[in-house]
């Protein structure tokens, strides 16, 4: 059946966020049909309000509404001890265990192993420039253990195999496949007590 256009503008729009078929956009823009109107004009603000308030650390390219990001600015912080992740929910997931008191680097992503070109985007080059210019002794390399997060550490240890830093992985405690941002405190706590020496 086809739904009048204002609908099926929303199906179509909620069928490109990940994970979400077309069956699962209908359900979910039927959901919102039934909704009171106060409930969508606060969930219509909250979306607008991202583009609005939302930006990304100009150093460690988090998503944050300061710039610097409360992180960065912080002096208690560990200076020398650089975690570098993916994105901002699996630094969300690491900073959750309170074991971690370092600094961050958001890489906006994993390379592919299959797709060239996956680093445009990447903010891996503003990754080697804070090593070379900061005085980092160690770097952790905060991947999800699966294909993407693998191809990515390996790249990033050649890049980095020349530097005198340290370079260090999460330990194997976490499952192959699973990702950070599901990973309950205590097992992130142990892979960061328990990482690895890589070089």
């Amino acid at each position: 059946m086809r739904y009048p256009a204002v609908v099926q503008k929303l199906i179509e729009q909620l069928a490109q966020w990940p994970t979400v078929g077309p069956k699962t956009a209908e359900r979910f823009a039927f959901y919102l049909i039934k909704q009171r109107p106060e409930f969508l004009r606060a969930l219509a603000q909250s979306l607008l309000d991202l583009q609005g308030q939302l930006t990304q650390c100009q150093v460690c390219h988090n998503i944050t509404v300061e710039n610097p990001c409360a992180i960065c600015r912080d002096h208690n912080r560990e200076r020398s001890i650089l975690c570098v992740v993916a994105d901002s929910r699996d630094l969300a997931a690491i900073e959750e265990t309170g074991q971690y008191k370092g600094l961050f680097h958001v890489l906006n992503g994993t390379i592919s192993s299959v797709a060239s070109g996956q680093r445009e985007g990447l903010t891996i080059n503003h990754l080697l420039e804070r090593v070379a210019s900061q005085s980092i002794s160690e770097v952790i390399l905060a991947f999800n253990p699966d294909i993407e997060g693998e191809t990515t550490a390996l790249y990033l240890i050649r890049m980095m195999n020349s530097t005198k830093v340290r370079i260090t992985r999460l330990a194997r405690g976490l499952p192959a496949g699973a990702s950070l941002d599901y990973a309950d405190p205590m097992t992130l706590s142990h892979a960061l007590n328990y990482r690895n020496n890589i070089k």
